[in-house]
C-alpha cells in the first residue's frame, strides 16, 4: 500500500513521521513524502530549498527505520490541498497522513485549509495528526 505523507517539516513533523512508520510497517507500505507549491511568483526560492532539505531529512528518517520512501516536490500550479488529492489518486495511495494546526475561524476563512480540502476531497482515508 502506498501511504502519502503531506510534509513541510514543521509543527508536528516527528510525530507525523513516527505514525507513518508504524502504518508502513503494519501494512507493508511504501511512503510517498509530498510537499506542494503553487509555482511561479507565489513560490519563493528559499522556501523551495528549505522544503527540499526537509524532504531529504524525512527520507533519511524513514530509511533509518527500515521503511521505503520516495520524495515528491509538486509544483503544478495547484493549491496544496488540491494537488495532494490529485497526486494521491494518480499514485493509487491507500492512506494520506498529514499534520494539522489550530487556526482561528477567520484564519481558515482567509487562508483556507489544506487539511480540510484533503479530508473532504480524498478518495482514501486521511489521518490528521495534531
Amino acid at each position: 500500500m502506498n501511504i502519502l505523507v503531506g510534509y513541510k517539516g514543521t509543527n508536528v513533523g516527528k510525530a507525523l513521521l513516527d505514525i507513518a512508520i508504524k502504518h508502513a510497517k503494519a501494512f507493508d507500505g511504501k511512503i510517498l513524502i509530498v510537499t506542494s507549491f503553487m509555482g511561479g511568483e507565489k513560490t519563493d526560492g528559499v522556501e523551495v530549498a528549505k522544503a527540499e532539505k526537509n524532504l531529504e531529512q524525512a527520507k533519511a528518517y524513514f530509511a533509518d527505520s527500515g521503511v521505503e520512501s520516495k520524495t515528491h516536490m509538486l509544483v503544478r500550479g495547484l493549491e496544496a490541498g488540491e494537488d495532494i488529492v490529485k497526486f494521491a489518486k494518480e499514485e493509487n495511495v491507500g492512506e494520506i497522513i498529514m499534520g494539522v494546526r489550530s487556526r482561528s475561524k477567520v484564519g481558515k476563512l482567509i487562508f483556507g485549509s489544506t487539511a480540510q480540502v484533503v479530508i473532504l476531497g480524498a478518495h482514501c482515508p486521511v489521518l490528521a495528526v495534531k
